[in-house]
């Protein structure tokens, strides 16, 4: 998920929107595929920008072969819009609810950045401080790794566990996975950098970080998000599942197109998962009216202290994303992205199988974007082709 996710935003919101080409989606094969929807999308607009036309259009004709539904809000300075289009369920014929609620995958890394910022202005946590003064003993004979060098991931951690085909994963979907066998699991590889000297996006840095805020506050990681972020903002359908690997309350179901022995492809339904092993990295279910207010009111201020916010607009100078020759990228619970008109904006993505989600915006919110799509190739290196369409229409002035 976490190289996919950088990727994603990388390649998919640089390439995609600087250039009109778009990344191919995977071919899929007809047998036996879902008829697409014959009612145009629902929307409710302003007279003003943002395209509502191509807004549409990006979303028109769903479901299809890349995803089954698709959720969009788009806001900003000179007027806003929202809709939905695909189906809420293969087979039912029931439209996708525009208010279902979602899992956000590593869009949750924002919320955990923000309550460990929290806690710098607080002085109960220092930012510059080893993690190992804070959790001893989880990273036996490590160099010395900063709480802000997990924040933006410059930590030179591996990833726990390796990637695995989805069959893997399909098997393993309702096991339970503690953040500490996580954690022992990175552990116990090598490092793959000094620290602060490259930058790679992984999931690790957040689940240490969620151990940081249980430890510094004496109560869970999930009940702190709550307090500090959730309750103040009122985001009332915005909640962790813990180990339930039911998505509670109205939703859209999410698919992966699963290629069989014959060569046909089925759409698999994943809506059921436990997904334990992203805890604060990626657990969280929301809906994009949800995400909307709290992007907007993080921008603001309203989240997280002035000083402590430049963190979240602050990448790395001078190191080299890892493996590559490209520069830094992240920040702290965020990734700097660069529109087509060279203006630059700051943003989040995630992508759990059935769904990829973003909230993306102009640093002055001039535009923002939240997106849930219902991807049959939700954690694919590829981008999606809706996604794709989204992301330009919200973004091309």
């Amino acid at each position: 998920m976490n190289l996919r996710t950088r990727t994603a935003l990388a390649t998919c919101l640089v390439l995609a929107v600087v250039t009109t080409s778009l990344a191919a989606s995977p071919a899929f094969a007809a047998s036996p595929s879902p008829a697409p929807s014959s009612a145009a999308p629902s929307a409710t607009e302003s007279p003003s920008h943002p395209d509502a036309e191509a807004l549409r259009a990006a979303i028109a004709g769903l479901p299809d072969a890349d995803a089954t539904a698709a959720l969009v809000r788009v806001a900003g300075t000179d007027g806003s819009w929202h809709g939905s289009s695909g189906v809420a369920e293969i087979g039912t014929g029931r439209e996708a609810l525009e208010q279902g609620r979602f899992r956000i995958g590593s869009t949750t890394k924002v919320f955990t950045a923000a309550v460990v910022l929290q806690l710098a202005a607080e002085h109960r946590i220092d930012l510059g401080a080893p993690i190992q003064e804070y959790l001893p003993g989880l990273l036996p004979g490590h160099p010395p790794i900063t709480v802000r060098q997990l924040l933006n991931h410059t930590s030179g951690l591996p990833e726990a566990h390796e990637d695995r085909t989805f069959d893997e994963a399909y098997q393993h979907r309702f096991d339970t996975v503690t953040p500490r066998q996580l954690v022992a699991a990175s552990a116990a590889k090598p490092m793959e950098f000094a620290p602060g000297t490259q930058q790679h996006y992984i999931g690790v840095n957040y689940t240490l970080l969620g151990l940081l805020i249980e430890k510094t506050t004496g109560c869970s990681y999930e009940e702190q998000v709550a307090r500090r972020v959730l309750r103040p903002l009122a985001l009332r359908q915005t909640s962790f599942p813990g180990t339930d690997p039911r998505l509670n309350g109205p939703h859209n179901h999410g698919y992966q197109a699963v290629r069989r022995p014959d060569g046909t492809t089925e759409l698999r339904d994943v809506t059921l998962w436990n997904v334990s092993d992203v805890w604060a990295t990626g657990n969280l279910i929301s809906t994009t009216a949800d995400l909307e207010h709290f992007l907007t009111a993080l921008f603001r201020g309203r989240v997280v202290p002035a000083e402590q916010l430049a963190e979240m607009f602050t990448v790395p100078e001078g190191i080299p994303l890892y493996g590559s020759d490209r520069p830094a990228e992240h920040s702290a619970g965020l990734t700097r992205f660069t529109l087509r008109d060279g203006t630059v904006g700051w943003g989040k993505t995630g992508g759990l199988y059935g769904y990829n989600t973003a909230i993306l915006a102009a640093r002055d919110l001039s535009r923002t974007l939240v997106y849930s799509v219902n991807a049959t190739n939700a954690r694919d290196r590829e981008m999606n082709s809706v996604v794709g369409r989204v992301i330009t229409a919200a973004f091309t002035r």
